[in-house]
């Protein structure tokens, strides 16, 4: 009844509301896009390729190949960090679907990896920048690592920060995992590895998903600050929510849900959360109306199927996380059928635990993801 009455109030009220969220056309992009940023010691010309429109792929894969060197530059502690001598690729691939999906890999450079750790990025968030230095730090401790950028993220095709559908973004990162795994042809010993999904927030619901659909199919998984639930703080009220939801239908591209700077709620540490910006090809507008709309009954439909997950799970999440909620990772810890699952819980952290923390915490966080993974190899 209630989304139903949202149609309705949504088809009479429109106009109204058109006028009140799509303001005239001359002022529109100032307010859908997100706010440029300047960046010290960057000259003209490298600045308009920063602050181009990136709704499409093409300006973003020319805006990470002019800046990748500067970003792996930054004073931060995951690109600071000792590795091991790596082979690291990247690809680009159409799938089923017809897209064009842009991956990376990571292995030691000798000997067979311990295992292979497929990678789920949040909604914020790409399989570049920060994750580099992540999965340098899991490949120089004896793992294969690998990426993808989901569609209309990052470097792959498709509409910047649009999902119309979760469930096909779903098997989407399916059918590139189970290539990964397959890889037999080039190792005969690969496609015997164990195998580890590895879900950062949104990412987090993403491996969720594929384990649902694929209950049998990995030896674990690893969820950081899981988006099981989407914080109350960061959901509109309820009927705005509605509202929303019934406009969807008519414009499900246009970006209008209101959010908070999620950098300053994730990330607690200031000089890292300024660094946050440096990654400058990820999705940093308002919500798309459908994006939003899916995420919101991804993350229901979850909380309705913890029971179903049935993998050994290491899950990690802050305390004082405000844009996923904790409680629902300790639900998914009771209430998970799992007989091998373990739940960290960290006082005081927020919600970006491998990029947004003091140095010490990114360091325990990352020993117990690896020290929990040996376990399972």
């Amino acid at each position: 009844m209630a989304l139903e009455s949202a149609r309705i109030y949504s088809r009479h009220a429109f106009n109204e509301l058109k006028a009140k969220i799509l303001p005239a056309k001359s002022d529109r992009a100032s307010k859908v896009m997100g706010k440029p940023v300047k960046f010290a010691g960057v000259d003209e010309e490298l600045q308009k390729i920063l602050d181009a429109d990136m709704d499409m792929v093409g300006p973003r894969r020319r805006a990470r190949e002019a800046f990748k060197h500067i970003q792996l530059s930054i004073d931060h502690i995951l690109f600071k960090m000792p590795h091991g001598r790596l082979k690291m690729t990247e690809s680009l691939k159409v799938n089923s679907r017809g897209l064009e999906i842009f991956s990376r890999s990571w292995l030691p450079e000798s000997g067979s990896p311990k295992a292979v750790v497929c990678f789920c990025h949040g909604y914020g968030d790409t399989c570049t920048f920060f994750f580099e230095g992540i999965a340098r730090k899991l490949a120089s401790s004896g793992y294969g690592v690998f990426a993808l950028d989901y569609p209309g993220f990052g470097l792959s095709e498709g509409l910047h920060g649009y999902i119309p559908s979760f469930d096909k973004l779903v098997d989407d990162v399916i059918e590139h995992y189970s290539k990964v795994k397959g890889r037999s042809l080039e190792d005969p010993e690969f496609s015997s590895l164990p195998s580890f999904l590895f879900g950062q927030s949104m990412g987090g619901a993403v491996a969720l998903k594929v384990h649902l659909k694929q209950p049998d199919s990995w030896s674990g998984a690893v969820l950081v600050a899981p988006m099981c639930k989407i914080a109350d703080d960061m959901v509109p009220p309820w009927l705005v929510t509605q509202i929303l939801i019934g406009v969807s239908k008519l414009l499900p591209k246009q970006k209008l849900v209101p959010q908070k700077d999620l950098a300053e709620m994730a990330f607690q540490d200031a000089r890292k959360r300024e660094q946050a910006a440096y990654n400058v090809i990820a999705y940093r507008h308002k919500p798309r109306l459908g994006t939003a709309v899916e995420l919101l009954r991804t993350t229901q439909e979850i909380e309705q199927q913890l029971e179903k997950v049935s993998l050994p799970l290491l899950i990690l999440h802050g305390k004082n996380d405000i844009v996923t909620d904790p409680s629902v990772s300790e639900a998914l810890y009771n209430k998970a059928s799992s007989s091998d699952k373990k739940l960290n819980m960290y006082d005081d952290a927020y919600h970006s635990l491998l990029e947004g923390e003091p140095d010490e915490m990114i360091l325990r966080v990352f020993g117990d993801i690896i020290s929990w993974l040996d376990k399972h190899c």
